[in-house]
């Protein structure tokens, strides 16, 4: 039985509103978060981690999309590690994989969630990745000068150290799935050691455990400032036209 625990308790600072509420498609971003999950044949349950004031809301929501693998919706946590920890706390007992996945990543189709799945199957931890293709560089901490740009913008500028050679450089994507006893084990150490992490890669890598990457040729990417919204619309709007052509 596979579990997804999905992310959806951040104040979303960057944004300056609640972007799961954002609408594209005609749908708010975690309605289609969620549909991707309840379409995949994998996946049994769904735990949902957000924040106590809006649950209402997201009961709403699924009534009104008829989402039928919902089994909780439970309070997120002071940090995306704490939401996650709380999930994990609260998966049935017949449980034995589990997907994370972060809410604020709506375009994740149900086929890279079976194929993340797959990998797991067979390697115990897999994670969806993106190959870097950026040219990456090193810069300072330090503000090196603030001011108003020629278009009109203040901003921070920094001074370049070093250059990062991308060979090999994957940017993290979710879902990331993992069988239980790997995940819960990995996160037990987490909070042993008292650390902080980003994604539950990095706790399973603390363990020495190896996680499969698959790599991702399609969007996928996590809505955080307003400029994704049209962007995501767009990507919507292409996959919807393609699958009616």
């Amino acid at each position: 039985m596979l579990s997804a625990i999905l992310v959806a308790a951040g104040d979303s600072r960057r944004m300056g509103f609640d972007k799961l509420f954002a609408v594209i498609g005609g749908k708010p971003v975690i309605a289609h978060t969620i549909r991707a999950f309840e379409r995949a044949n994998s996946v049994d349950g769904i735990i949902v981690v957000a924040r106590e004031d809006r649950h209402d809301e997201i009961r709403r929501i699924v009534r009104d999309e008829n989402f039928k693998k919902v089994r909780s919706m439970i309070p997120g946590g002071k940090h995306r590690q704490d939401s996650v920890r709380a999930g994990l706390d609260h998966l049935d007992s017949l449980t034995r994989y589990v997907a994370v996945h972060d809410a604020a990543r709506p375009l994740v189709s149900p086929e890279q969630i079976e194929r993340v799945f797959q990998q797991c199957v067979n390697h115990s931890g897999a994670a969806l990745a993106e190959p870097m293709n950026d040219t990456l560089k090193r810069a300072d901490t330090g503000l090196f000068e603030s001011g108003t740009h020629r278009g009109g913008q203040g901003g921070q500028v920094l001074t370049v150290t070093g250059s990062v050679d991308r060979h090999r450089l994957y940017a993290m994507q979710t879902p990331q799935i993992f069988e239980r006893q790997l995940i819960e084990e990995a996160y037990r150490a987490v909070y042993a050691e008292n650390i902080s992490i980003t994604d539950e890669v990095s706790a399973v890598e603390r363990l020495g455990r190896k996680v499969v990457l698959v790599l991702n040729d399609n969007f996928n990417f996590k809505i955080t400032y307003p400029r994704d919204l049209p962007l995501a619309e767009f990507v919507l709007t292409q996959r919807k036209d393609s699958v009616a052509n």
